[in-house]
């Protein structure tokens, strides 16, 4: 592990200052802490938002920032007015991706920061990433991944360092929680958005609601699938009146990811 935190602090070190792609997650928490613990003021975190991101995110990514004296800008993105995005092809991450990495590129020449660095671990390369795409052919870095670090090391490492991001539930970009070919829209955002935070207000700790039109399918950890049913008449009554016709719990409880399973199956098929 120690050998695993000198290199990360050597990759790092080997830059005159850097742009952390900063979400206030575990990982680009701890990319940031590591960032200014190798370059001081020399780190620039800037946090994009739009309807894909929550309030409660932007609120722990400004409060953990402010807690490591590190620069923070909070930008508006506009992924939502890009075609390739809201038409939600399997693809969709690589032109989020490409689009948001570009917007920082340009602020760190715009400001003079020598490289954009954003917060993939090791464990990412396991998944449907098309998103990783974009990240190589901008030439942004990847300290974590370079140093070889899991998510359960940067979870590790964190709370050694004092991080409450140590804990964190995964979180992704809202816009995971619809199925591919479906449209992406400011209404179907919000109302994830709206549903997610009813669970979380409840004491679910990791929650995703998939979008299905009319159908949430709702997943917690699954030593809370019980719980959750055991409050079904408040969760559906409040779901009905957010926008949901109908509303079910995915007896498999959380998993990240989720929505690549078609992806994958298909896939299985073709071979």
């Amino acid at each position: 592990m120690n050998n695993k935190i000198d290199k990360l602090k050597q990759i790092l070190s080997s830059y005159r200052s850097i742009l952390v792609a900063y979400s206030g997650g575990a990982d680009s928490a701890l990319l940031l802490a590591a960032a200014q613990r190798a370059l001081g003021d020399k780190v620039l975190a800037v946090t994009l938002i739009s309807e894909t991101f929550t309030r409660r995110e932007l609120q722990r990514a400004v409060k953990v920032a402010a807690a490591l004296g590190v620069k923070h800008l909070v930008v508006k993105s506009d992924e939502l007015d890009y075609r390739p995005f809201i038409r939600n092809n399997p693809d969709r991450c690589y032109h989020c991706k490409y689009l948001r990495l570009s917007r920082l590129k340009k602020i760190a020449r715009d400001k003079g920061y020598q490289v954009v660095a954003e917060g993939s671990n090791l464990d990412d390369n396991t998944d449907h990433r098309p998103g990783m795409m974009a990240v190589r052919r901008l030439d942004v870095k990847s300290p974590l991944q370079q140093a070889g670090l899991t998510k359960a090391e940067v979870r590790q490492i964190s709370k050694m360092w004092g991080l409450p991001t140590w804990n964190a539930p995964s979180q992704s970009c809202l816009a995971t929680r619809i199925p591919y070919g479906q449209p992406i829209t400011p209404r179907r955002l919000q109302r994830i958005a709206e549903a997610e935070e009813l669970l979380l207000n409840l004491g679910f700790t990791q929650v995703r609601v998939r979008d299905h039109g009319d159908i949430a399918r709702i997943e917690v950890l699954p030593q809370q699938v019980a719980e959750l049913i055991s409050n079904k008449e408040y969760i559906c009554r409040h779901f009905e009146a957010i926008g949901y016709t109908y509303v079910t719990v995915d007896l498999n409880g959380f998993s990240s990811g989720s929505m690549n399973k078609a992806i994958n199956q298909n896939r299985d098929g073709e071979k």
